[in-house]
């Protein structure tokens, strides 16, 4: 038997989807709180190289396979946790259309977590639409491209994040948003205002293993993000740091 390439995640990844597959081995979008370094016992410097970053070796010989003994299996399967499944280099490798055209050939369900922009769900809509179970989700972080040039220099601009939302949407799919890294709550405030009228679901944390952490009023903005999603009627679900932080 080949290699498990969809796994169960632990820990805090396992509250992003029960399910989730990894495409590519490092990210370009040199995200400065980015944990995936960390995650793979990778330098930093080095995962966010072009160099280093490339599609993980058999990945989709070892998902056919997989795949095909899955066949049916209705859970969430997020594309991806340590990477990102729509970054500069699927353009051209489209590992993550292959492996969309897999899972759904085997009738497995995607759920798209990036911060590459729309470019990915304009040509992949075809495999995305297929699974009524298909969701598309965004990593928001801030509103203004100046903040986000200097948190993610080589993502795409929150706007084009925001639009993809709507893009999905208009699509039928589900959408989520991520809210994790909170660097400026009033910046997350802003941007559920922008997304609520096509968001389906929030999943808010908050910022770890940066200095930035320790000058957050977490609890005040646990209790003020709540009220506004309760307000607006959005369904959501707290992370565990945030939950703690907030105690």
């Amino acid at each position: 038997m080949k290699r498990t390439v969809i796994y169960e995640p632990r820990g805090k990844a396992g509250e992003y989807a029960p399910l989730a597959l990894n495409l590519y081995r490092g990210c370009l979008h040199g995200c400065r709180y980015c944990f995936a370094p960390t995650a793979t016992f990778t330098d930093r410097a080095k995962f966010h190289d072009p160099s280093f970053i490339e599609p993980r070796p058999g990945v989709l010989e070892d998902l056919e396979e997989q795949a095909r003994r899955m066949a049916e299996d209705k859970r969430e399967i997020l594309l991806s946790f340590t990477s990102d499944p729509y970054q500069p280099l699927e353009r051209g490798a489209q590992v993550t259309r292959r492996a969309l055209e897999i899972l759904m050939a085997h009738g497995l369900t995607a759920t798209i977590l990036t911060k590459g922009g729309a470019w990915g769900l304009e040509r992949d809509k075809d495999l995305l639409t297929q699974n009524p179970g298909n969701a598309w989700s965004v990593t928001l972080t801030h509103d203004s491209w100046l903040v986000s040039l200097e948190w993610e220099p080589q993502a795409a601009m929150p706007m084009d994040r925001i639009g993809s939302l709507y893009f999905a949407k208009k699509l039928g799919l589900k959408t989520w948003v991520s809210f994790e890294p909170v660097i400026d709550p009033e910046a997350a405030y802003r941007l559920l205002d922008a997304t609520h009228e096509f968001v389906d679901l929030y999943k808010v944390g908050k910022l770890n293993y940066h200095p930035l952490a320790r000058e957050i009023d977490w609890r005040r903005f646990k209790g003020e993000m709540e009220e506004r999603l309760t307000r607006l009627g959005k369904p959501y679900y707290l992370k565990k740091d945030l939950l703690e932080a907030a105690a």
